[in-house]
């Protein structure tokens, strides 16, 4: 069983990392999706949707896939099923991100694993919207 990194290792992480490719980012505003990559923006991080049937999302490029993004990436935030989440993990690998976040009721050991045994940071299971705000906003 996998356990998250700390809450001092997720504001270190949060306050480090400032690009932000969302997969599975929905361009509807009720999406969860869409709320979650909206308030990071509004928060400094520069969001890179990654989705294969939208062209933009909140102003910003979407692309594809994640190979596809020709910008070093800090975290891959995902939103996808869990049993879909070490095919995106495999996908992340060669872009280097310092970080693989599964949104809030996401959650694979196998690919918590996939990411860990190449030295990437892995969170699941946890919002990184609520993160954000409890770690910087709400305990400033």
């Amino acid at each position: 069983m996998y356990n998250n990194p700390s809450d001092e290792k997720i504001k270190e992480l949060l306050a480090s990392c400032k690009t932000i490719a969302v997969v599975g980012l929905s361009d509807k505003p009720h999406r969860d999706s869409y709320k979650v990559a909206q308030y990071m923006q509004q928060h400094g991080y520069r969001i890179i949707p990654v989705h294969p049937r939208i062209k933009e999302v909140l102003g910003e490029k979407a692309y594809k896939t994640l190979a596809d993004i020709p910008d070093q990436v800090d975290i891959v935030n995902v939103f996808r099923k869990s049993e879909e989440t070490p095919q995106v993990v495999e996908e992340a690998i060669p872009i280097k991100p310092k970080t693989i976040w599964l949104q809030l009721g996401i959650s694979n050991d196998e690919a918590a694993k996939l990411a860990t045994d190449v030295g990437i940071e892995f969170i699941q299971n946890m919002c990184i919207k609520v993160e954000h705000a409890r770690l910087f906003v709400d305990g400033r």
